[in-house]
């Protein structure tokens, strides 16, 4: 047997176990990264209102807080209109359903000549055995339940104090990463970060500017049309179109439309002609202007990166997946040197004889 074969052995079995543990350790702390991108991104997009009031005498701690006191309180008041809204609705449906109840038996037995009873329905579900197993199952339930929603608390508040550090210590950080980096590299790496900010910031800013201009327009077509709870449904609009990547508009047009055709079918036609007219205007002379200065990323990638990031990251791929293209696309466009196009054939299509074809015909 060779002499290097044991040593080569044990080395492999090092490697090995190295990388089962590397891999143990990754997949144990793979939702703290996770949380940690998330605040990372969370920091860079406040970060620009933390540097304004900081530049006008204000503590990075205190303009921080401020930013995020502004933001709970958005939070709260959008969680507050919505959850009235829900809470009534859910309160009329259950008002009104055993009158939906029998209008679909008399329906029933109109339609099909049968011969149903609203009472033996009642008694029927309520003594059936998939009632009483899933009133079983339910209660069974409430703990895992009341884990997941600790669960989700207890993430929520480790991304916002991560992200509160993050955008408070933030000069620090980029000090202490500095340090540890050649002066050339540190000009780099001030550079990225300068550009990272500015287009993650532009486009948290560019769509909260645009939600309010959807929101105000939406909410003057709910109010002339005297759908109830215009503002809560406003809100819901001028958020979810702009904030939710690709399906948004879909998931915002939904909820006041559906509450519109409750009201009467046509406003619910008036409300869904509005949206799709709203959304090109958006598409075509709205976002352009907005977004010529901040992030500016092309329709086909913007889906692209989405699709992308949902794969990789789940939901939350999806939300940070444009702001970390539009970060990509400005680092390629500050290193990445272009040339001028000389050759006519790349900005118009050019009309080629049809030699081939005349030469056949005339063969």
């Amino acid at each position: 047997m060779p002499r290097w074969l044991p040593h080569a052995l044990v080395m492999a079995l090092a490697l090995l176990a190295c990388y089962q543990l590397a891999s143990w350790a990754f997949h144990q702390v793979i939702g703290l990264l996770i949380d940690l991108l998330i605040a990372f991104f969370g920091a860079l997009a406040i970060e620009p209102a933390v540097d304004w009031m900081a530049a006008r005498g204000m503590r990075r701690g205190m303009a921080t807080g401020l930013v995020f006191l502004a933001v709970m309180v958005a939070t709260v008041s959008f969680v507050v209109l919505l959850g009235s809204l829900l809470v009534d609705q859910v309160t009329t449906i259950g008002q009104n359903l055993p009158k939906y109840v029998d209008d679909v038996v008399v329906w029933i037995n109109g339609t099909f000549h049968a011969s149903l009873d609203v009472g033996k329905l009642q008694e029927n579900v309520l003594h059936s055995d998939w009632l009483r197993k899933y009133a079983q199952n339910s209660a069974g339930n409430v703990w895992g339940l009341s884990a997941t929603v600790l669960g989700g608390l207890f993430r929520l508040f480790t991304v916002a104090l991560f992200t509160f550090y993050f955008a408070a210590d933030g000069p620090r950080l980029r000090r202490a990463l500095c340090s540890v980096l050649p002066p050339a590299r540190q000009a780099e790496v001030l550079r990225a970060w300068e550009i990272a900010v500015a287009k993650t910031g532009g486009y948290l800013y560019s769509r909260a500017l645009m939600a309010l201009i959807s929101g105000i327009a939406h909410y003057v077509l709910l109010q002339v049309l005297g759908v109830p709870y215009a503002p809560a449904l406003a809100l819901w609009v001028g958020l979810v179109s702009q904030f939710v990547p690709t399906v948004g508009t879909y998931i915002a047009g939904a909820l006041p439309t559906l509450i519109a055709f409750t009201e009467d079918p046509w406003d619910a036609v008036w409300v869904v002609g509005f949206v799709v007219v709203y959304q090109q205007f958006e598409n075509y002379v709205l976002q352009p202007r907005i977004t010529a200065r901040t992030v500016d990323i092309h329709p086909a990638v913007a889906f692209g990166s989405v699709v992308a990031g949902t794969a990789l990251l789940g939901a939350v791929g999806a939300l940070v997946a444009i702001p970390a293209t539009a970060t990509l696309q400005g680092f390629l466009g500050a290193y990445v040197k272009r040339y001028a196009v000389t050759d006519p054939r790349a900005h118009s299509p050019q009309r080629r004889p049809l030699v081939w074809f005349r030469r056949r015909r005339r063969g």
